[in-house]
């Protein structure tokens, strides 16, 4: 008798028309994993893309070691072991609070700050554990690899610059430095004292222990004086303690993505006592090779001569108080390459300390510099 196909088929039935039917098997497989991948999705939830956000910004000023404010932010998407990098521009960028506190927790509300120096621009990193922040880097940080998120934002409003002290030299106004600044692997403090004319004209830099500690000495011209010829006639500096050196050269704070505008004729060993040469020419960056031209200092007055122009800068030494016609320079040395073009660079003179361990800075020093000459 034939079965009536109207009748309900009974679940032994059904397990034995899936086992004769191989098909049915395959799509009964396919709509249960289609099913669990279908849960699966609506389960996960999509992965935050991190970011950061201010909620108070110091204002826009010249950054110095007596000038910090709060900063502090909110981060969105922030993972374990994940921290935030502050970076204040003044000049370069600088680490913030300190070279040897870069990083800042982030609290569990998502919330971090920090003390910071004032700079004229703040960039707030959130970077991963195996991020090493540089103390001071010449431009704006940049988002990838370790940074996972980054937002940069001005100072809000502005202060007016940090104090200086007028002085007149060689029939030009310059300005004289009295916060500190670091360069030459320190932060060294500035007095105003240390730096005058005498009742020669001839330009006085020095540096002293005082009881806030040792100072240094900076001049700069009031303003910028582009393409031409510089000439310095300076007293003997061949015989510089180690840990001390003048440096004659250009700085246009506002101008890290072009290395400062900066070139440089620099006396002295960077803290290397058993050094023969005492001297160097050099445009930033330093570490590029064939940027740094170092050379031998003889003793007695000499004079230093630069000739800056488009694409090239041709640095000589002599002997004495002046060139003379068909004089032959002890040194020389001509940059084509990288040669940085006019801005709002000014003319420094910079009489510092640098790192040395095994010299370190014992007395007051003092050097002296003749005559500035500037010839378009």
């Amino acid at each position: 008798m034939q079965p009536n196909h109207s009748e309900i088929v009974p679940a032994s039935g059904i397990e034995t028309v899936f086992a004769t039917c191989p098909v049915l098997r395959i799509l009964s497989a396919f709509v249960f994993l289609s099913a669990v991948a279908l849960v699966a999705c609506r389960s996960e939830k999509p992965e935050e893309t991190p970011s950061i956000t201010f909620i108070k910004i110091p204002p826009a000023a010249q950054g110095g070691r007596e000038r910090v404010d709060t900063i502090s932010g909110r981060v969105s998407g922030a993972r374990p072991g994940q921290r935030i990098v502050v970076y204040a521009k003044s000049g370069p960028w600088w680490v913030q609070p300190w070279a040897e506190q870069p990083f800042i927790p982030i609290e569990s509300d998502s919330t971090w700050s920090t003390q910071t120096h004032l700079g004229y621009e703040y960039a707030a990193l959130l970077v991963t554990a195996d991020y090493h922040p540089a103390p001071t880097i010449d431009v704006a940080p940049t988002l990838g690899g370790s940074v996972v998120a980054l937002k940069i934002v001005s100072g809000v409003g502005s202060l007016p610059d940090l104090p200086t002290v007028p002085l007149r030299f060689s029939g030009y106004d310059w300005k004289v430095r009295t916060t500190d600044a670091a360069r030459g692997g320190l932060n060294n403090l500035y007095d105003a004292d240390n730096a005058w004319t005498d009742d020669r004209g001839a330009l006085h830099l020095r540096i002293s222990n005082k009881p806030k500690g040792w100072t240094c000495a900076q001049v700069a011209l009031a303003r910028s004086l582009g393409y031409g010829t510089y000439n310095f006639v300076v007293r003997d500096t061949a015989r510089l303690d180690p840990a001390v050196v003048l440096s004659l050269h250009t700085h246009d704070q506002s101008a890290g993505d072009q290395h400062f505008r900066e070139w440089d004729i620099e006396l002295g060993r960077w803290g290397r006592a058993a050094s023969r040469e005492n001297a160097q020419f050099g445009i930033q960056p330093f570490y590029v090779p064939g940027n740094l031209a170092r050379f031998k200092e003889p003793p007695g007055t000499l004079t230093y001569s630069m000739l800056w122009e488009p694409g090239r800068a041709v640095f000589k030494a002599f002997s004495g108080s002046s060139i003379q016609p068909g004089a032959h320079p002890f040194s020389e040395h001509t940059f084509t390459a990288g040669v940085p073009s006019p801005g709002q660079e000014r003319l420094e003179a910079m009489f510092y300390i640098v790192a040395s361990e095994k010299r370190p800075r014992q007395k007051n020093t003092e050097v002296i510099i003749d005559k500035f000459e500037y010839l378009p």
